[in-house]
Parts: structure tokens; C-alpha cells; sequence
């Protein structure tokens, strides 16, 4: 694959957080290194920002949704024109105003990171938000199915995937999530993390990193606090992250009495992620819904630190290696009964060099030769199509 892959994807760190884009430019940083021809298109950038690979913005930050699809139609067109090798977005959005445009000698691989509408509709059940589902729902089929090859980060989402949008099982393949795990890796000791974090040295301490929205599940852990702090003395639990339930969240922990075992931390920098993973006792997933991986469990895990999910979507594949940090069930009581065992009993979870030994099975060095590897499977199928379509 001489020529040059596009990639495209949503926003560019670190302009805005998540999972998909922390994927996405960990992606990119790996193509780089490799020296694979490729680059991509993002939503916009800031002044003086580059990348591992060349990276150009759809439009100027701030713009509306149109010149955003629109900016994506022309990047992906000029780059047809340029004889580009393959096609990789990883938001069906922003493939869905040039896919059909697409010549079949170029393979189409798409990665899902997530079923878009559901995810509107375990926010939001007004019948703007069904509306707007539909409409998302329409455009993830119409590109999916287009798809020579997709790319899902768990067998639960490619089940998940299969059955939503009627997408051939043999055109999906499951390739685990990958993360750049070096920062983790070298992340220091916990007293010496939280000496740098200025946080308490002798209070046991949980740690959630989470979108604050409704199927994170932060709820949950808040209401498993109420109980958890009744077996473990001086408890803390920090919550790092935004998002639109956080006014809610933080007014349950008020109603429940807990401003002084639950902390919300608000936005943690990147920078600062492997000191707070190192600095905590245990960290938490306690996603209840859509989760196809759980990007935070690879990388507490480097950090030496275990992490508690619940049983949902990808993260029981993630965790497989290690069943004993997978709670029962995505309630408050298993939630409890998790965290109290890790935090009473801490030496019946993984030590943190094994911790960080099972994390390396998601370093990139190990991911990107299973991502080329579906990208050569797709650029053989459409050679062979074009061949055979030929007079």
C-alpha cells in the first residue's frame, strides 16, 4: 500500500477529550512512527497545531455542522483526486457526505467506535432527540453498509453492529482498542503521585475518569459510596471529568451527605492522567450501557493501578485475562462489593507490575499490525472487484 490512507476522524486533541479521539490521534502518532503513508482530517485545529501524520481541518473552529460536512466532502474528494490508497473515517458523520462517491478500487474501512443514535437516545428520549436518532441511525447504516471492511473494538460491538445495521458478520473484524502507553508506564510510585497531585497520603482512594453523562454510570458509583464508606475507613472518591450531568451529580452527592468522601475534580489534563491513575487505590469503569472498550482500563492498568468495570459490552473482552476486576453486575451493590474487596483485600487483585504487564497487550506496537492487516484485507477485496469488473 504505497500510496497514501485518509483518515478521518471527529475532533483533534487536545481540543476535545474522549475516547474516539484519544483513539484516533493515538492512531495517527502510530502511522507516523511506522512510516505508513497516511494522513487525516479533523473537524478543525487551533492555531500552530500538527500532527504525527499531515492533518488538515474541515473547517475553522466554531463553524456550523454544514461547513463542517461540507469541508469533509472536499478533503475527501481532493484526496481521491490525489490517488489516495484507502479510506478510514471513524465518525459515520463525516463520512456520509462523499461515501457515495467513493470508486470502488479505493477499499472503504470503517471503524466503529459506537452506535451513534443509541447513544443520543440513552441521553436524551424527547421527540427532538428521537428525531435527530433516526436520522443519525440512517446515516450510520448508509455508511456502514458501504463499508469493505469494519473495524470494532469487541465481539459485543460487532454483534452489536451486525444486528443494528445488518452489516455481514465476515466484513467486521475485532481488533482491541489501542493506547499509547508510555506516559502510564512511567508513571511514578502512588506515594510519590500524590504528593504531586497534593492528595491525601493516608485516605484509601477510588478513582473514575468519565465523561459525566448518564450511561457512564457515575451515578452508581456515587450511590455505591453511601455504603462503601461504612466498611472502609476514611474513604475517597474522585470523579475526573464534564459533561452535561454533572450539576446532577454533584447535587446527588449533596442530597446523600457525601462531600466529604465523593470529590469532583473537573477536567484532568492529559499530562496529568498517569500521576492520578498511579495516585489511586483501585479506579472504576462503571459504565452502564454502550461501552465497546473502556480506553481508561488499558490505561490504569499501566499505571500499575486495577480497574473495577461493570459487565457491559467490550469491557468483560478487555478484562478477560484478569476476571477478578469484573463486577458482578452494573448495580450499586456489585459496584460496592468490588470496590470493598479491592480496597480491603488489595492483595487479591493483579500487583501493578501485573497490572502493567497484561496492559502492554494494548500498546499500539501491538494494534497497528492487526489494523494493516484489515486494511491490505480491503485493498485485496477491491482490487479483485475492480479486476473483475474489467473489460
Amino acid at each position: 500500500m504505497a500510496r497514501q490512507a485518509l483518515l478521518i476522524g471527529s475532533e483533534w486533541l487536545p481540543n476535545q477529550a474522549g475516547g474516539l479521539n484519544r483513539y484516533f490521534h493515538g492512531l495517527c502518532a502510530a502511522l507516523g512512527r511506522e512510516g505508513v503513508p497516511a494522513s487525516a482530517v479533523v473537524t478543525y485545529l487551533r492555531p500552530g497545531q500538527t500532527g504525527p501524520i499531515p492533518v488538515q481541518p474541515m473547517a475553522a473552529e466554531g463553524v456550523g455542522l454544514l461547513a463542517r460536512l461540507n469541508g469533509a466532502r472536499r478533503a475527501a474528494l481532493a484526496a481521491i483526486e490525489d490517488g489516495v490508497s484507502l479510506a478510514n473515517p471513524h465518525f459515520a458523520l463525516y463520512a456520509w457526505p462523499w461515501v457515495r462517491e467513493l470508486p470502488d478500487h479505493i477499499p472503504l474501512v470503517v471503524n466503529f467506535h459506537g452506535p451513534w443514535a443509541d447513544e443520543m437516545l440513552a441521553e436524551c428520549r424527547s421527540w427532538r432527540c428521537r428525531l435527530k436518532a433516526a436520522a443519525a441511525r440512517a446515516i450510520e447504516r448508509s455508511v456502514y453498509r458501504r463499508a469493505d471492511r469494519c473495524i470494532t473494538l469487541s465481539r459485543a460491538f460487532r454483534d452489536g453492529m451486525a444486528d443494528r445495521y445488518d452489516v455481514p458478520r465476515w466484513r467486521i473484524a475485532v481488533v482491541p482498542g489501542g493506547a499509547d502507553l508510555d506516559p502510564f508506564l512511567r508513571a511514578p510510585s502512588r506515594s510519590e503521585a500524590r504528593v504531586r497531585l497534593g492528595w491525601p497520603a493516608d485516605r484509601p482512594i477510588v478513582l473514575c475518569v468519565r465523561r459525566l453523562t448518564r450511561r457512564m454510570g457515575v451515578d452508581l458509583l456515587i450511590k455505591a459510596a453511601v455504603d462503601l464508606r461504612n466498611h472502609v475507613s476514611d474513604l475517597l472518591v474522585l470523579i475526573a471529568g464534564t459533561g452535561h450531568a454533572e450539576a446532577e451529580l454533584r447535587a446527588r452527592v449533596t442530597t446523600l451527605g457525601l462531600e466529604d468522601a465523593v470529590r469532583f475534580l473537573g477536567f484532568v489534563p492529559d499530562g496529568d492522567l498517569p500521576l492520578a491513575y498511579a495516585a489511586a487505590n483501585v479506579s472504576v469503569v462503571p459504565s452502564v450501557a454502550l461501552e465497546g472498550f473502556g480506553l481508561i482500563i488499558a490505561e490504569s492498568l499501566a499505571s500499575g493501578t486495577p480497574a473495577i468495570a461493570t459487565p457491559i459490552g467490550g469491557m468483560p473482552e478487555a478484562l478477560e485475562g484478569l476476571p477478578d476486576l469484573i463486577a458482578d453486575a452494573a448495580t450499586a451493590e456489585a459496584l460496592t462489593a468490588g470496590l470493598r474487596r479491592a480496597l480491603i483485600q488489595p492483595d487479591a487483585l493483579p500487583s501493578p507490575d501485573e497490572c502493567r504487564a497484561y496492559a502492554m497487550r494494548f500498546g499500539w506496537q501491538n494494534v497497528l499490525p492487526r489494523i494493516l492487516s484489515v486494511w491490505h484485507e480491503a485493498a485485496a477485496g477491491a482490487r479483485a472487484t475492480q479486476r473483475s469488473v474489467s473489460p
